[in-house]
């Protein structure tokens, strides 16, 4: 007996076929192809962010202390660096099949967004005792979720190259 050769569609990248009945997941499709989009709007977003805050804090912050000057460049670099790191997997996962680690990559990119450089932002132009004491704990995770985001990064290299 020979085995004939079944041709398959080409599917779209993010959509997910049912191996036993062959069927696509739409609704996966829908909900990963919404994430996708909205982890691009936030890329939109966080570059703009970057340019804008950047040329505010190249021309307009002399009055401040040198040290907030320092945590502020920290935090706007680290936002544009990884802004770029993101945006960058997002183009990986749109041309490979999908991932799940790269999504989780691109996840853990944007906590580490929100979480550290926010928190900074946040901790040097306000002085709220409240959010100090609670969210500032925020911003080692965001350190974590950077390091984490890389690491995922460097999976899914091993397994893709």
């Amino acid at each position: 007996m020979q085995k004939e050769k079944v041709h398959r569609e080409k599917v779209p990248i993010i959509q997910v076929t049912n191996a036993k009945s062959g069927e696509h997941n739409n609704m996966e499709f829908h909900r990963n192809g919404y994430l996708l989009r909205s982890l691009m709007i936030f890329v939109g977003i966080s570059g703009c962010f970057s340019v804008l805050f950047g040329a505010w804090l190249a021309h307009a912050t002399q009055a401040l202390p040198v040290n907030v000057q320092s945590n502020l460049a920290t935090a706007l670099q680290y936002q544009f660096f990884h802004t770029l790191a993101l945006f960058v997997t997002l183009v990986w996962l749109k041309t490979a099949k999908q991932s799940k680690v790269l999504i989780s990559a691109c996840i853990a990119f944007v906590t580490g967004i929100l979480c550290f450089c926010g928190v900074i932002y946040i901790k040097t132009f306000f002085e709220f005792s409240l959010f100090l004491s609670v969210f500032g704990k925020l911003t080692p995770f965001g350190g974590i979720a950077f390091a984490t985001g890389w690491l995922l990064l460097a999976f899914e290299s091993k397994n893709k190259f």
